[in-house]
């Protein structure tokens, strides 16, 4: 039999003085509480109460049944309240798993759920592949690259699109392309983590999708360290337009290829179970569509650098 219910049923009658009296307590019959009290005192092998046609009390041995059976029962009743206050009001630690590319747009959303909840610490781990969100102990993760587990629950976040670029000093050394098979007479940067690989993608405007064979000496799977490195000239970068966006319009990097529309991705919020979301999880996933609904500029932002090629 259930050893909580028949602990309780134990409680209840020694506090309401009788069989009856339990029972009418409980909401079940005086012979289903006889059966609790027998299951008990049959498993424990000892007599808990002493009990007459009127009265009953505890034995030595129920007396401290009773008294460990209090404190174990008011235990679960604080468990349960905790987990029930972890479900309404945000509190504990939020685990995220994010894209090595995603910290800066996120930083806002971070810095408000902090200050809004001050009882919630968050822990972010940034990698380049998918982690398993049970396994790694995740509440929820926030993705560039799309994720094949179809037994996830994936809620998009916004849409965002790349841009071709190098710093004015690349070109001044190597000239501008002009169509993408250019391309392959320039150092151009590998991101390493990329789902095109060594690829990039361009559509022509008549609507031809051009995926374009790229080679240089530097790949990494950092998309701030081929940031970097076109910075300083070293080569070109094929960038999410957020990467880069203050980087165009202030002329240290200047897009190229503008003609042609590039590849686009899409930034995912991701986490294991739809129902029954931690409030952790639901209120950072709230600010989170705030956000990108609310600072939707920065996916398509026009390039204030004159453009090349």
């Amino acid at each position: 039999m259930d050893r909580m219910l028949d602990m309780t049923t134990f409680v209840k009658v020694v506090d309401s003085g009788g069989f009856s009296a339990a029972a009418r307590a409980l909401n079940m019959s005086a012979s289903a509480v006889t059966t609790h009290i027998q299951a008990i005192e049959d498993r424990l092998g000892v007599r808990l109460l002493n009990r007459t046609t009127r009265h009953i009390s505890t034995t030595e041995a129920g007396q401290v049944f009773y008294e460990s059976c209090v404190h174990i029962l008011a235990e679960v009743d604080n468990a349960e309240r905790a987990a029930q206050e972890l479900q309404s009001k945000p509190r504990g630690t939020l685990r995220l798993n994010v894209d090595v590319a995603i910290p800066r747009l996120i930083a806002p959303v971070v810095a408000q759920f902090t200050m809004l909840h001050p009882d919630v610490s968050i822990v972010i781990t940034m990698t380049g592949r998918m982690a398993d969100l049970v396994e790694e102990g995740f509440d929820l993760a926030i993705r560039v690259i799309p994720v094949p587990d179809s037994s996830l629950i994936i809620r998009r976040l916004a849409h965002f699109s790349f841009v071709a670029c190098g710093a004015p000093e690349y070109f001044a050394r190597r000239g501008i392309p002009e169509q993408p098979t250019d391309l392959a007479n320039h150092n151009c940067m590998i991101y390493s983590d990329s789902p095109w690989r060594k690829e990039w993608e361009f559509i022509d405007p008549d609507g031809g999708d051009l995926l374009v064979p790229i080679s240089g000496n530097l790949q990494a799977n950092s998309s701030d360290a081929l940031r970097f490195g076109a910075l300083h000239g070293q080569g070109l970068m094929y960038a999410p337009r957020f990467l880069v966006a203050d980087d165009l319009k202030s002329g240290r990097l200047v897009p190229i290829l503008t003609k042609f529309r590039t590849g686009e991705l899409t930034i995912d919020a991701i986490y294991p179970h739809r129902r029954h979301l931690p409030a952790k999880v639901s209120s950072f996933m709230d600010l989170l569509f705030k956000h990108f609904r609310e600072d939707a500029a920065w996916t398509d932002q026009p390039d204030q650098a004159s453009p090349a090629g």
